[in-house]
Formats: C-alpha cells, sequence, structure tokens
C-alpha cells in the first residue's frame, strides 16, 4: 500500500506542477477528465443505494459546465443550469418507469457536485488580474492564487492528521468520521492560516486577507472532507473508487479542494481582485 501511494505521488505530483503551471487547454482537459469521473463515482455510489441517476445527462452537463468555465461566459452557465434541470424533468416523462423523481434529484446533485465545483479550478486558474511579481520572477495571478489554494489545502489535511493524532481527544462528527477530532480541525486551520498568510506575502496578498483566506480554506476543507465522508456511508463504501492506486478515488483525493476551490475564488474576487 505504501509503495503504491509513493508511484501515484511520484507520478501525480510533477503532473500537477505541469498542468497547473502551464494552464490553458491542458489544464481544462484534466479538470474535465477529473469532474467525469467524480461524476462515475457518485452515480456509482448512489447506485449501491438503490438510485438509478441519469449518466448520459450527468456526464454530457458534467462536461459542459467545465467547458463554459474554461470559455468564461456566465450566461451559459446559466443556460447549462436550466437545460440540466428541464432536461432531468424531461426524462421523467419520457422514463417515467424507470427514471423517478428522487433519481432527478439525485442526477442534479451528481452533475453540480461533481462538474460544478470541479469547475471553480478552472475559474479560479483563469482569474484574470495583473501579473504578480515574486522573488522568483513574474507569475500570472492564476498561477499563484491556484498554488496558494491547493498548499493551503494540503497544509491544512496534513497539520489536521498530525495535530489530531498527537492531541486529539475530543471528536469533531463522530457519526460521520470518527477518526477526526477538534484538536485535529483547529491544527488543519493553524496550517492553512500559516501557509497563506506566509506565502501570500510573497505574492502581493496582505497579512490580513492572507489569515482571512487560511481560515477560509481551513473551514472549507474541513467541510468538504466531511462532505464526502457522509456519501461514502450513505452509499456504504470505503473510498469512492480507485482511480488513484493508494489513494482512493478522484473524490477522496480532491473533496477539500472542491470546497475550497469557490470559497478563495469568490473571496479574491469580492476583496482583492474585484
Amino acid at each position: 500500500m505504501l509503495l503504491k501511494r509513493l508511484l501515484t505521488a511520484g507520478v501525480g505530483i510533477p503532473f500537477a506542477i505541469y498542468v497547473v503551471n502551464i494552464g490553458g487547454m491542458p489544464f481544462y482537459l484534466v479538470i474535465s477528465l477529473l469532474a467525469l469521473g467524480g461524476i462515475f463515482e457518485l452515480i456509482g455510489m448512489f447506485r449501491r443505494t438503490g438510485f438509478s441517476p441519469s449518466p448520459a445527462i450527468s456526464s454530457s452537463l458534467g462536461l459542459l459546465i467545465p467547458a463554459v468555465a474554461y470559455l468564461g461566459n456566465a450566461d451559459e452557465m446559466g443556460f447549462l443550469l436550466a437545460v440540466l434541470i428541464v432536461g432531468c424533468l424531461v426524462t421523467l416523462i419520457v422514463q417515467k418507469n424507470t427514471f423517478s423523481v428522487p433519481d432527478a434529484a439525485v442526477t442534479i446533485f451528481i452533475t453540480l457536485y461533481a462538474g460544478g465545483l470541479f469547475s471553480f479550478l478552472i475559474f479560479l486558474r483563469n482569474i484574470s488580474f495583473d501579473t504578480i511579481i515574486t522573488p522568483l520572477g513574474g507569475i500570472s495571478a492564476g498561477v499563484a492564487f491556484t498554488w496558494l489554494a491547493l498548499l493551503a489545502t494540503w497544509a491544512n489535511d496534513t497539520s489536521a492528521y498530525f495535530v489530531g493524532t498527537a492531541l486529539g481527544k475530543h471528536k469533531l462528527c463522530p457519526e460521520i468520521s470518527p477518526g477526526k477530532t477538534i484538536e485535529g480541525a483547529v491544527g488543519g486551520m493553524a496550517g492553512s492560516i500559516i501557509l497563506f498568510a506566509g506565502l501570500g506575502t510573497l505574492v502581493q496578498i496582505s497579512l490580513p486577507h492572507g489569515i482571512m483566506l487560511g481560515l477560509l480554506t481551513g473551514i472549507s476543507g474541513i467541510l468538504g472532507d466531511l462532505a464526502e465522508s457522509v456519501l461514502k456511508r450513505f452509499a456504504g463504501v470505503k473510498d469512492s473508487g480507485r482511480a488513484f492506486p493508494g489513494h482512493g478515488g478522484i473524490l477522496d483525493r480532491f473533496d477539500s479542494i472542491l470546497f475550497v476551490a469557490p470559497a478563495v475564488y469568490f473571496y479574491l474576487k469580492f476583496f482583492i481582485v474585484g
């Protein structure tokens, strides 16, 4: 198991560095594939519980949402949401004996959870702002903010694990995730705050904004992790899939960043980028 984890990380980390830094079409394609994989993981999980979500609707709309995010047209995003809802309602009429109202609701949820939340990584990477001058030279704001969100999420997860292991005594949500503790959650938030506040100053983010973004990352990351734990517990599975040997499924690896990306993006849009 450890060897699989190390091999997966050895391949995945350099690949992630490449696609985040290069951006553009390669980044969009990778995020689209991750969204599609997440959609089918969710479909499999819900099918275990007796639901029959529509793969055709979820996969097609789940791929169009990242495409619209890449093109940056908010009006088209609203159009896709309307198509998603109407498509599910029409399917209820056409397939009334095999597609129920709960199936339609689950289909909408799957599409928005995987396709919608993954799209915010594209929004974040393509955020429009001046080139940021760092001690290492000039980089685009999208690269800087995407890496800050990813690294702060990693710092949150890592700090939560070590602090929780060393000091954890009070359970955070025992009925959802028995291993998580309040002490670990606080340690995780401290880790993301330290990283965002520290590295943020290198990319022209003021200390107050860095602290707020770190806190927001810590809270969002914990909620994202717990949200996926709820779904796995509901489906009765340990992992969402097997996309990453030794690491579980796509949603297992990206559950926290799926909540962090929109939180960081909207904070930047409201308070920094404008």
